[in-house]
């Protein structure tokens, strides 16, 4: 789980990175979910957030720019 302030340190082309990094994993995790289950659920939760989070981190940061 990344922290808010970790995710506001981040560039934005990195937030980009990372954000289909997190997809790419939520994915496979609904995947393996489907096909013989999961050790542990909850991470998908997590990851759902986590792209929650750098997606609002981006949308801030465009609106800022807008403002200027």
């Amino acid at each position: 789980m990344m922290k808010i302030n970790k995710i506001r340190e981040m560039s934005s082309p990195e937030l980009e990175k990372e954000l289909g990094e997190l997809k790419t994993e939520l994915f496979k995790l609904k995947f393996s979910l489907a096909t013989n289950g999961l050790d542990n659920p909850m991470k998908i939760k997590e990851v759902k957030r986590d792209i929650a989070k750098i997606n609002t981190i981006l949308t801030e940061r465009k609106l800022a720019e807008a403002k200027k």
